[in-house]
């Protein structure tokens, strides 16, 4: 009965092993992350029965200044 039970438990792993896909789907966003030189700008104001109306404008951003010294 022992003996049963660990073939049944190894088929059970092997058919659990082998329902896999050899290439797994990976899901990508379709639309690219922005830069990081990209921001934007965004206001939020109150419309009618408690909902909201939401508008952003695009911005460049500053370069970062990197200080570097020696030492």
């Amino acid at each position: 009965m022992r003996r049963l039970k660990l073939f049944a438990a190894l088929a059970l792993a092997g058919a659990a092993t082998g329902a896999c896909a050899p290439h797994p789907i990976v899901a990508r966003d379709p639309v690219p992350a922005p830069s990081p030189d990209e921001a934007y700008d965004c206001t939020t104001k109150p419309f009618v029965l408690n909902a909201y109306y939401t508008g952003c404008e695009p911005r460049l951003r500053e370069r970062r200044t990197v200080l570097q010294s020696k030492g």
